[in-house]
């Protein structure tokens, strides 16, 4: 597993494409992980076929540890072929856990995406075979109670006797633990399913929602009375599944584990100030819908947070001193000459803050290209580290909830975020008449070590300008 980002100490399996016995060859996308800041396909440095997949999909996997071993052909040097191992594995089949140590021709030891080679040993972890042919079993050696529609799907009218193989193992001959995503073992979890039980219908032998929903609303299977059980006793009735618990517990890991952690230190380390303003946003609302017909925005997404984007901006350059930083080791505040626009984006992973590069100098066609780009890529997963690095200032689109304002939290290492509350038609005096408007609320949160309540309200008095009048667009600009 190699560190993708900087200084990550662990990466969750999302998903393997490929399976022992498959070929692979050197720079081919071999599986996909989750790190705490985005979503990673790694490559496999080797010409080989695939020998051993180590850990499951939905498994948290330390940086360094090794993932995947691959069969480059190399005589009695299978270490060669394991991404990220150290040295000393035997060729497959050899019998051996550890060979000699190899000569310097057979050191090589490429890695994956810049990670060193982990120093850790090649020797195999053991696996216990099951007790019952086609029954998982724990780390004891002792079978896995089946639930009883999975009994069924097996063919085990109790789910004690014998019955078909797993069909984890025997679809792939990796390991007892069949393919599934987070999400899909979850719901498993929840409803008692038994996954090495299912016939997975997804591509490459996956296990789907549909199919853990399926086996759920099968009905379990009725169990006759044995001739020989007491005439006094209770007939035997199948057993129910387990009720549903009141209390789920979800593992905190990957984006919202660093989204926790950035959130505490950034709350009890910066003295956060809020301030609101509420507006008549009536004219800005008429000019996204003119500038929606307008060629030069053809293709392109034209909302209103691109004029909050843009009334920010201008707001900034009318007072830079805004746009800085803490620099608590050095006890200095760092005045930026660049706005990197963050914007945050709320995904299947969670809260994701990318940021839009250099966003001052940008046109407003431009902004309006790089705010659909960065929102389109963050909601596909595929953000890349790098652009949720360096922001400066950031703005947070809680109108899209429905929601009049909050109070945002400061990203790490950045002085400002606003809040863009849910615009909403309510009565409000306009040349001295009460008229329907188009009214917002807008919120900024400061650090208040370097910014103060005078620079603090001259921004967001300046942004609702802007957007209660856009012509200062132009007249500011």
């Amino acid at each position: 597993m190699p560190d993708v980002g900087e200084g990550l100490t662990e990466a969750e399996i999302l998903k393997w494409y490929v399976k022992p016995g498959d070929s692979v060859t050197d720079g081919q996308v071999v599986c996909e992980v989750e790190t705490a800041k985005a979503a990673v396909e790694l490559p496999i440095p080797y010409d080989g076929v695939v020998h051993e997949i180590r850990f499951p999909e939905g498994d948290a996997v330390d940086v360094g540890t090794v993932i995947i071993s691959v069969d480059t052909g190399a005589s009695g040097a299978q270490d060669s072929g394991d991404a990220g191992a150290g040295t000393g594995a035997s060729a497959p089949g050899s019998g051996a856990e550890a060979g000699p140590e190899p000569d310097a021709a057979q050191k090589r030891q490429p890695v994956l995406v810049g990670y060193g080679v982990a120093a850790s040993s090649t020797k195999r972890r053991p696996r216990k075979p099951p007790a019952v042919p086609g029954r998982p079993v724990s780390s004891a050696g002792t079978p896995v109670p089946v639930h009883p529609v999975a009994a069924a799907l097996q063919g085990e009218p109790n789910g004690q006797g014998r019955g078909a193989p797993a069909l984890g193992a025997a679809r792939t001959g990796v390991p007892a633990t069949p393919l599934a995503k987070p999400p899909v073992r979850k719901l498993a979890k929840e409803l008692g399913i038994d996954l090495a039980a299912i016939v997975p219908t997804g591509a490459g032998g996956v296990v789907t929602r549909e199919d853990v929903q399926a086996a759920a609303s099968a009905p379990a299977p009725v169990q006759a009375v044995p001739a020989q059980a007491p005439a006094t006793g209770p007939a035997l009735a199948p057993h129910a599944p387990a009720e549903a618990s009141r209390e789920t517990r979800v593992p905190v890991k990957g984006v919202r584990k660093a989204i926790a952690a950035a959130m505490v230190a950034s709350a009890f380390t910066a003295p956060h100030v809020t301030e609101f303003v509420t507006f008549d946003i009536t004219r800005t609302m008429r000019l996204v819908a003119e500038l929606k017909q307008d060629r030069a925005f053809e293709g392109l997404k034209v909302s209103p947070l691109l004029l909050v984007a843009k009334a920010l901006l201008v707001a900034i350059r009318r007072n830079p001193e805004v746009n800085a930083a803490w620099d608590e080791a050095n006890q200095e505040i760092v005045h930026k000459g660049y706005v990197n626009l963050g914007i945050a984006a709320a995904t299947p992973r969670g809260l994701i803050v990318p940021n839009i590069k250099d966003a001052q100098a940008k046109t407003l066609p431009e902004l309006a290209a790089a705010l659909s780009d960065l929102i389109g890529t963050a909601r596909e997963g595929r953000t890349a580290p790098a652009d949720m690095q360096g922001g400066t200032v950031t703005i947070t689109n809680v109108g899209v909830f429905g929601i009049d304002t909050g109070t945002p939290i400061l990203n790490p290492g950045e002085s400002a975020i606003l809040a863009f509350g849910a615009v909403k038609e309510l009565p409000w005096v306009h040349k001295g008449k009460v008229k329907p408007r188009q009214v917002t609320t807008l919120a900024l949160s400061f650090d208040h070590r370097l910014v103060d309540g005078e620079l603090g309200s001259r921004v967001l008095g300046d942004v609702a300008a802007v957007l209660e009048y856009p012509k200062r667009l132009l007249t500011w600009a």
